[in-house]
Protein backbone atom coordinates (compact mmCIF):
# COMPACT_ATOMS: atom_id res chain seq x y z
CA UNK A 1 0.00 0.00 0.00
CA UNK A 2 1.54 3.57 -1.30
CA UNK A 3 2.00 5.72 1.81
CA UNK A 4 -0.19 9.39 1.71
CA UNK A 5 1.22 12.30 0.07
CA UNK A 6 2.75 14.68 1.92
CA UNK A 7 0.99 17.93 1.99
CA UNK A 8 2.96 21.28 3.48
CA UNK A 9 0.53 21.56 6.29
CA UNK A 10 1.61 18.24 7.11
CA UNK A 11 5.14 18.26 7.30
CA UNK A 12 6.60 22.13 6.99
CA UNK A 13 7.94 23.75 10.32
CA UNK A 14 9.80 23.61 13.56
CA UNK A 15 9.85 20.06 15.83
CA UNK A 16 11.22 20.74 18.92
CA UNK A 17 11.82 18.48 22.17
CA UNK A 18 13.01 19.28 25.70
CA UNK A 19 16.48 18.29 26.46
CA UNK A 20 18.13 18.20 30.27
CA UNK A 21 20.32 21.15 28.63
CA UNK A 22 17.57 23.31 26.84
CA UNK A 23 15.94 22.16 23.50
CA UNK A 24 16.71 20.06 20.42
CA UNK A 25 15.25 21.02 17.02
CA UNK A 26 14.71 20.48 13.45
CA UNK A 27 13.68 22.50 10.70
CA UNK A 28 11.94 21.35 7.69
CA UNK A 29 11.21 23.62 4.73
CA UNK A 30 11.06 23.00 1.15
CA UNK A 31 14.24 22.61 -0.87
CA UNK A 32 15.25 23.91 -4.41
CA UNK A 33 14.76 20.47 -6.18
CA UNK A 34 11.03 19.60 -7.10
CA UNK A 35 9.19 16.96 -4.29
CA UNK A 36 13.01 17.33 -2.05
CA UNK A 37 12.58 19.41 1.32
CA UNK A 38 15.73 20.65 3.34
CA UNK A 39 16.65 19.76 7.29
CA UNK A 40 17.93 21.97 9.75
CA UNK A 41 19.31 20.93 12.89
CA UNK A 42 20.55 22.66 15.80
CA UNK A 43 20.16 23.16 20.07
CA UNK A 44 19.11 25.51 22.35
CA UNK A 45 20.75 25.99 25.25
CA UNK A 46 18.13 27.90 26.92
CA UNK A 47 19.69 31.10 26.73
CA UNK A 48 20.76 31.26 23.04
CA UNK A 49 19.48 28.59 19.95
CA UNK A 50 23.07 27.50 18.73
CA UNK A 51 24.15 27.35 15.20
CA UNK A 52 23.01 24.28 12.66
CA UNK A 53 24.81 21.64 13.52
CA UNK A 54 23.26 18.89 10.03
CA UNK A 55 21.81 20.77 6.84
CA UNK A 56 20.88 18.13 4.74
CA UNK A 57 18.21 17.45 1.74
CA UNK A 58 15.89 14.42 1.54
CA UNK A 59 13.35 13.38 -0.88
CA UNK A 60 9.51 12.65 0.44
CA UNK A 61 10.31 9.41 1.00
CA UNK A 62 13.14 9.70 3.71
CA UNK A 63 11.11 12.55 5.25
CA UNK A 64 8.54 9.98 5.81
CA UNK A 65 10.91 8.24 7.83
CA UNK A 66 12.25 11.20 9.63
CA UNK A 67 9.08 11.94 11.12
CA UNK A 68 8.41 8.94 12.22
CA UNK A 69 11.67 8.82 13.98
CA UNK A 70 11.23 12.25 15.34
CA UNK A 71 7.35 11.19 16.77
CA UNK A 72 8.87 8.15 18.61
CA UNK A 73 11.60 9.90 19.72
CA UNK A 74 8.97 12.94 21.48
CA UNK A 75 9.31 16.01 18.94
CA UNK A 76 6.16 17.76 18.20
CA UNK A 77 5.87 20.42 15.80
CA UNK A 78 5.60 24.42 16.84
CA UNK A 79 3.01 25.31 16.04
CA UNK A 80 3.77 29.07 16.74
CA UNK A 81 7.01 28.69 14.04
CA UNK A 82 4.96 29.37 11.12
CA UNK A 83 7.69 30.54 9.12
CA UNK A 84 8.23 27.79 7.31
CA UNK A 85 4.73 27.50 5.89
CA UNK A 86 5.20 31.05 5.12
CA UNK A 87 8.40 30.83 3.02
CA UNK A 88 6.97 27.33 1.31
CA UNK A 89 3.54 29.68 0.39
CA UNK A 90 5.50 32.60 -0.57
CA UNK A 91 7.32 30.22 -3.06
CA UNK A 92 4.54 28.79 -4.42
CA UNK A 93 2.91 32.02 -4.94
CA UNK A 94 5.80 34.21 -6.60
CA UNK A 95 5.04 32.39 -10.41
CA UNK A 96 1.29 33.24 -10.41
CA UNK A 97 1.99 36.62 -8.82
CA UNK A 98 4.78 37.87 -11.16
CA UNK A 99 3.01 36.75 -14.34
CA UNK A 100 0.35 39.17 -13.21
CA UNK A 101 2.28 41.86 -12.41
CA UNK A 102 4.26 41.15 -16.02
CA UNK A 103 0.40 41.08 -17.59
CA UNK A 104 -0.48 45.04 -15.92
CA UNK A 105 2.53 46.17 -16.75
CA UNK A 106 2.11 44.84 -20.38
CA UNK A 107 -1.77 46.54 -20.53
CA UNK A 108 -0.07 49.44 -19.49
CA UNK A 109 2.74 49.86 -21.58
CA UNK A 110 0.02 49.12 -24.55
CA UNK A 111 -2.33 51.67 -23.52
CA UNK A 112 0.93 54.02 -23.65
CA UNK A 113 1.84 52.93 -27.11
CA UNK A 114 -1.60 53.50 -28.49
CA UNK A 115 -1.52 57.29 -27.13
CA UNK A 116 1.69 57.36 -29.78
CA UNK A 117 1.13 58.44 -33.33
CA UNK A 118 2.37 55.82 -35.36
CA UNK A 119 4.13 58.56 -37.43
CA UNK A 120 6.11 59.53 -34.99
CA UNK A 121 7.14 55.77 -33.75
CA UNK A 122 8.15 52.28 -35.93
CA UNK A 123 8.05 48.86 -34.92
CA UNK A 124 10.40 46.69 -34.34
CA UNK A 125 10.12 43.28 -32.81
CA UNK A 126 6.72 43.86 -30.57
CA UNK A 127 7.53 47.17 -29.87
CA UNK A 128 6.78 50.86 -31.09
CA UNK A 129 9.97 52.85 -30.80
CA UNK A 130 10.08 56.33 -31.25
CA UNK A 131 11.24 58.09 -33.94
CA UNK A 132 13.80 60.95 -34.35
CA UNK A 133 14.44 63.43 -36.51
CA UNK A 134 16.35 62.43 -40.20
CA UNK A 135 20.26 62.98 -40.46
CA UNK A 136 23.58 62.63 -42.06
CA UNK A 137 24.22 60.33 -38.58
CA UNK A 138 21.29 58.47 -38.72
CA UNK A 139 22.67 55.22 -40.37
CA UNK A 140 21.64 53.09 -43.13
CA UNK A 141 19.17 50.16 -43.45
CA UNK A 142 19.62 47.15 -43.40
CA UNK A 143 16.63 45.30 -45.38
CA UNK A 144 18.68 41.53 -44.71
CA UNK A 145 19.13 42.59 -40.82
CA UNK A 146 17.46 39.80 -38.82
CA UNK A 147 16.02 41.01 -35.80
CA UNK A 148 15.62 38.04 -33.97
CA UNK A 149 12.97 37.39 -30.77
CA UNK A 150 16.01 37.30 -28.63
CA UNK A 151 16.55 41.39 -29.15
CA UNK A 152 12.98 42.42 -27.94
CA UNK A 153 14.31 42.87 -24.22
CA UNK A 154 17.45 44.79 -25.54
CA UNK A 155 14.77 47.19 -27.68
CA UNK A 156 12.46 47.35 -24.30
CA UNK A 157 15.59 48.79 -22.84
CA UNK A 158 15.99 51.29 -25.55
CA UNK A 159 12.86 52.83 -25.87
CA UNK A 160 12.62 53.01 -21.56
CA UNK A 161 16.22 54.76 -21.87
CA UNK A 162 18.33 51.95 -19.98
CA UNK A 163 21.85 52.20 -20.43
CA UNK A 164 22.84 49.06 -22.15
CA UNK A 165 25.94 46.99 -22.40
CA UNK A 166 26.14 44.38 -25.17
CA UNK A 167 29.17 41.80 -24.97
CA UNK A 168 30.58 39.23 -27.04
CA UNK A 169 33.13 37.69 -29.31
CA UNK A 170 34.35 40.12 -32.49
CA UNK A 171 31.94 39.92 -35.11
CA UNK A 172 28.79 38.77 -32.65
CA UNK A 173 26.60 42.15 -34.28
CA UNK A 174 26.80 43.76 -31.19
CA UNK A 175 26.94 47.41 -32.37
CA UNK A 176 25.17 46.50 -35.66
CA UNK A 177 22.13 45.42 -33.66
CA UNK A 178 22.22 49.41 -32.30
CA UNK A 179 23.20 51.06 -35.46
CA UNK A 180 20.01 48.96 -37.30
CA UNK A 181 17.35 49.90 -34.26
CA UNK A 182 18.27 53.28 -34.87
CA UNK A 183 18.87 52.98 -38.80
CA UNK A 184 14.76 52.31 -38.82
CA UNK A 185 13.51 54.96 -35.74
CA UNK A 186 15.72 57.37 -38.04
CA UNK A 187 18.19 58.43 -34.84
CA UNK A 188 21.42 59.34 -35.79
CA UNK A 189 25.10 57.63 -33.90
CA UNK A 190 28.16 58.45 -32.56
CA UNK A 191 30.57 56.14 -32.59
CA UNK A 192 33.58 56.19 -30.08
CA UNK A 193 35.89 53.29 -30.03
CA UNK A 194 38.05 52.37 -27.04
CA UNK A 195 41.18 51.84 -29.03
CA UNK A 196 43.90 52.93 -27.12
CA UNK A 197 43.84 56.48 -28.68
CA UNK A 198 41.14 57.32 -27.72
CA UNK A 199 41.68 60.36 -25.00
CA UNK A 200 39.71 62.03 -22.03
CA UNK A 201 39.79 65.36 -24.21
CA UNK A 202 38.33 63.36 -27.27
CA UNK A 203 35.64 62.05 -25.29
CA UNK A 204 34.34 65.16 -23.24
CA UNK A 205 36.10 68.12 -24.60
CA UNK A 206 39.19 70.35 -24.81
CA UNK A 207 40.38 73.85 -25.29
CA UNK A 208 42.10 75.05 -28.26
CA UNK A 209 43.42 78.15 -29.92
CA UNK A 210 42.13 78.87 -33.24
CA UNK A 211 42.37 82.38 -34.99
CA UNK A 212 44.06 83.47 -31.96
CA UNK A 213 40.79 83.02 -29.53
CA UNK A 214 40.57 80.37 -27.61
CA UNK A 215 37.46 77.67 -27.94
CA UNK A 216 35.87 74.75 -26.17
CA UNK A 217 35.70 71.75 -28.26
CA UNK A 218 32.69 69.22 -27.08
CA UNK A 219 33.67 65.86 -27.14
CA UNK A 220 31.38 62.93 -28.33
CA UNK A 221 29.57 62.66 -24.65
CA UNK A 222 28.20 66.14 -24.51
CA UNK A 223 27.58 66.51 -28.24
CA UNK A 224 25.53 63.33 -28.14
CA UNK A 225 23.82 64.51 -24.75
CA UNK A 226 23.22 68.01 -26.29
CA UNK A 227 21.79 67.00 -29.71
CA UNK A 228 19.93 63.98 -28.76
CA UNK A 229 21.78 61.63 -30.10
CA UNK A 230 22.70 57.71 -29.95
CA UNK A 231 26.43 57.15 -28.40
CA UNK A 232 28.26 53.39 -28.54
CA UNK A 233 31.10 53.34 -26.93
CA UNK A 234 33.08 50.81 -28.67
CA UNK A 235 35.03 48.42 -26.78
CA UNK A 236 34.69 49.65 -23.00
CA UNK A 237 36.69 47.08 -22.10
CA UNK A 238 39.63 48.84 -23.09
CA UNK A 239 39.03 52.49 -22.31
CA UNK A 240 41.19 54.15 -20.32
CA UNK A 241 40.08 55.10 -16.51
CA UNK A 242 39.63 58.55 -17.02
CA UNK A 243 36.62 58.25 -19.75
CA UNK A 244 35.09 55.98 -17.52
CA UNK A 245 34.79 57.85 -14.46
CA UNK A 246 33.63 60.79 -16.57
CA UNK A 247 31.03 58.33 -17.91
CA UNK A 248 29.90 57.03 -14.86
CA UNK A 249 28.22 61.00 -14.07
CA UNK A 250 25.61 60.10 -16.49
CA UNK A 251 24.99 56.34 -16.71
CA UNK A 252 21.70 56.77 -14.77
CA UNK A 253 19.05 57.52 -17.10
CA UNK A 254 19.02 60.65 -16.37
CA UNK A 255 22.70 61.71 -15.33
CA UNK A 256 24.20 64.84 -16.10
CA UNK A 257 27.64 65.77 -17.27
CA UNK A 258 29.84 68.16 -15.21
CA UNK A 259 32.56 69.97 -17.45
CA UNK A 260 35.25 70.75 -15.23
CA UNK A 261 37.65 72.29 -17.51
CA UNK A 262 35.04 74.84 -18.61
CA UNK A 263 34.03 76.21 -15.32
CA UNK A 264 31.81 72.84 -13.67
CA UNK A 265 28.93 73.55 -16.78
CA UNK A 266 26.32 71.07 -16.40
CA UNK A 267 25.64 69.25 -19.70
CA UNK A 268 21.47 67.63 -18.90
CA UNK A 269 20.98 65.13 -21.29
CA UNK A 270 18.69 65.81 -24.33
CA UNK A 271 15.38 63.56 -24.25
CA UNK A 272 16.12 61.73 -27.50
CA UNK A 273 20.08 60.72 -25.94
CA UNK A 274 20.83 57.19 -25.43
CA UNK A 275 23.83 55.51 -24.33
CA UNK A 276 25.45 52.15 -25.36
CA UNK A 277 28.37 50.06 -24.94
CA UNK A 278 30.17 47.36 -26.61
CA UNK A 279 32.74 44.55 -24.92
CA UNK A 280 34.65 41.46 -25.45
CA UNK A 281 35.64 40.53 -22.01
CA UNK A 282 33.70 41.61 -19.79
CA UNK A 283 31.27 39.77 -16.92
CA UNK A 284 30.24 36.53 -18.32
CA UNK A 285 33.21 37.22 -21.44
CA UNK A 286 35.44 37.65 -19.07
CA UNK A 287 36.93 33.51 -19.36
CA UNK A 288 37.87 34.86 -22.88
CA UNK A 289 40.08 37.69 -22.06
CA UNK A 290 43.37 36.13 -22.68
CA UNK A 291 41.80 36.62 -26.06
CA UNK A 292 41.90 40.19 -26.17
CA UNK A 293 45.13 41.29 -24.57
CA UNK A 294 44.66 44.40 -23.22
CA UNK A 295 41.05 44.43 -21.72
CA UNK A 296 40.45 46.11 -18.39
CA UNK A 297 39.02 44.27 -15.68
CA UNK A 298 35.52 46.14 -14.72
CA UNK A 299 33.82 45.86 -11.12
CA UNK A 300 30.98 45.37 -10.17
CA UNK A 301 29.93 48.78 -9.22
CA UNK A 302 30.17 49.99 -13.15
CA UNK A 303 28.62 47.00 -14.25
CA UNK A 304 25.62 47.21 -11.98
CA UNK A 305 25.17 50.71 -14.08
CA UNK A 306 24.34 49.10 -17.26
CA UNK A 307 22.19 46.26 -18.84
CA UNK A 308 24.30 43.57 -19.79
CA UNK A 309 23.00 41.73 -22.47
CA UNK A 310 25.37 38.40 -24.07
CA UNK A 311 25.52 38.41 -27.55
CA UNK A 312 26.06 35.45 -29.39
CA UNK A 313 26.60 34.43 -32.96
CA UNK A 314 23.71 34.08 -34.69
CA UNK A 315 22.80 30.60 -34.72
CA UNK A 316 22.93 28.42 -38.47
CA UNK A 317 19.11 28.68 -39.21
CA UNK A 318 19.17 32.28 -38.41
CA UNK A 319 22.79 33.06 -40.43
CA UNK A 320 21.22 31.16 -43.65
CA UNK A 321 18.21 33.00 -43.38
CA UNK A 322 20.50 36.62 -43.62
CA UNK A 323 22.53 35.10 -46.49
CA UNK A 324 19.46 34.00 -48.26
CA UNK A 325 17.78 37.57 -47.58
CA UNK A 326 20.89 39.36 -48.28
CA UNK A 327 21.77 37.77 -51.65
CA UNK A 328 18.24 36.09 -53.28
CA UNK A 329 17.86 35.01 -55.63
CA UNK A 330 21.16 34.09 -56.31
CA UNK A 331 21.74 32.14 -53.14
CA UNK A 332 19.17 29.13 -52.06
CA UNK A 333 18.85 27.12 -49.31
CA UNK A 334 21.29 24.78 -49.91
CA UNK A 335 24.06 26.75 -50.30
CA UNK A 336 23.02 28.96 -47.39
CA UNK A 337 22.70 26.37 -44.99
CA UNK A 338 25.77 24.52 -46.06
CA UNK A 339 27.91 28.32 -46.03
CA UNK A 340 26.06 29.14 -42.49
CA UNK A 341 27.30 25.43 -41.24
CA UNK A 342 31.24 26.46 -41.96
CA UNK A 343 30.62 29.61 -39.87
CA UNK A 344 29.75 27.76 -37.00
CA UNK A 345 32.48 25.43 -37.02
CA UNK A 346 34.77 28.08 -37.54
CA UNK A 347 33.62 30.00 -34.77
CA UNK A 348 33.22 26.82 -32.74
CA UNK A 349 36.95 26.24 -33.14
CA UNK A 350 37.79 30.38 -32.10
CA UNK A 351 35.96 29.49 -28.55
CA UNK A 352 38.32 26.24 -28.58
CA UNK A 353 41.45 28.75 -28.98
CA UNK A 354 42.32 26.80 -32.52
CA UNK A 355 41.76 30.18 -34.45
CA UNK A 356 42.86 33.18 -33.67
CA UNK A 357 40.71 34.86 -35.33
CA UNK A 358 36.78 35.24 -35.06
CA UNK A 359 34.47 34.83 -38.14
CA UNK A 360 31.52 37.54 -38.13
CA UNK A 361 28.87 37.18 -40.24
CA UNK A 362 30.43 39.97 -42.29
CA UNK A 363 32.58 38.01 -43.29
CA UNK A 364 30.40 35.34 -44.24
CA UNK A 365 28.34 37.70 -46.59
CA UNK A 366 31.67 38.96 -48.37
CA UNK A 367 32.97 35.23 -48.86
CA UNK A 368 28.95 34.22 -50.23
CA UNK A 369 28.89 37.63 -52.78
CA UNK A 370 32.29 36.96 -53.99
CA UNK A 371 31.61 33.55 -54.69
CA UNK A 372 28.53 33.77 -56.15
CA UNK A 373 30.54 36.18 -58.68
CA UNK A 374 33.82 33.68 -59.14
CA UNK A 375 32.01 30.34 -59.17
CA UNK A 376 34.86 29.25 -56.89
CA UNK A 377 34.89 28.80 -53.30
CA UNK A 378 38.34 28.56 -52.55
CA UNK A 379 39.20 31.49 -54.55
CA UNK A 380 36.49 33.53 -53.24
CA UNK A 381 37.97 32.93 -50.05
CA UNK A 382 41.10 33.95 -50.51
CA UNK A 383 40.74 38.29 -50.46
CA UNK A 384 37.35 37.48 -48.14
CA UNK A 385 39.04 35.69 -45.66
CA UNK A 386 42.63 33.84 -45.73
CA UNK A 387 44.55 37.38 -46.80
CA UNK A 388 43.31 38.38 -43.23
CA UNK A 389 44.44 35.85 -40.86
CA UNK A 390 47.65 34.18 -40.21
CA UNK A 391 48.61 31.42 -42.38
CA UNK A 392 48.07 28.83 -39.39
CA UNK A 393 44.50 29.84 -39.42
CA UNK A 394 44.13 29.97 -43.26
CA UNK A 395 44.54 26.71 -43.32
CA UNK A 396 42.72 25.41 -40.15
CA UNK A 397 39.72 27.55 -42.31
CA UNK A 398 40.65 25.64 -45.66
CA UNK A 399 40.59 22.03 -43.64
CA UNK A 400 37.17 23.12 -42.55
CA UNK A 401 35.34 24.39 -45.83
CA UNK A 402 36.92 21.23 -47.70
CA UNK A 403 34.86 19.24 -45.05
CA UNK A 404 31.80 21.15 -46.22
CA UNK A 405 32.62 21.33 -49.64
CA UNK A 406 33.81 18.50 -51.97
CA UNK A 407 35.92 20.04 -55.14
CA UNK A 408 34.62 20.57 -58.20
CA UNK A 409 34.86 16.96 -60.85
Amino acid sequence: MNAPELTEDEHLGLYQRATDNGAEWWRVSVADRPENYRLEHGTDDGERTGAVDIDLVVDAENLRAKLKKWRREGFAIDIDDTNAEHDAAERIAFMPALQRAAALAAVAKQRHAEGVNESESVRIGHLDVPCGMDGPLVPRINPAYLFSERFNDIVEDIVENRRVMLIGHTGAGKTSLIEQVAARSRHGVLRSNMNGQTTVGDFVGFWTVKGGETLWVDGVLPTAMREGLWLIVDEIDFAEPSILAALTAVLEPHGRLVLKEKGNEIVAPHPAFRLFATANAVGAMSQFRHLYQGANLMNEAFLDRWRVYLLDYLSPAEEADVLIRTLAPHMTRTLATTLAAIAADCRAAFSREDLSSAFSTRRLLDWAELMLRTGDPERAAGPAIYAKVSPEDAALIRGIIRHHIAPAA
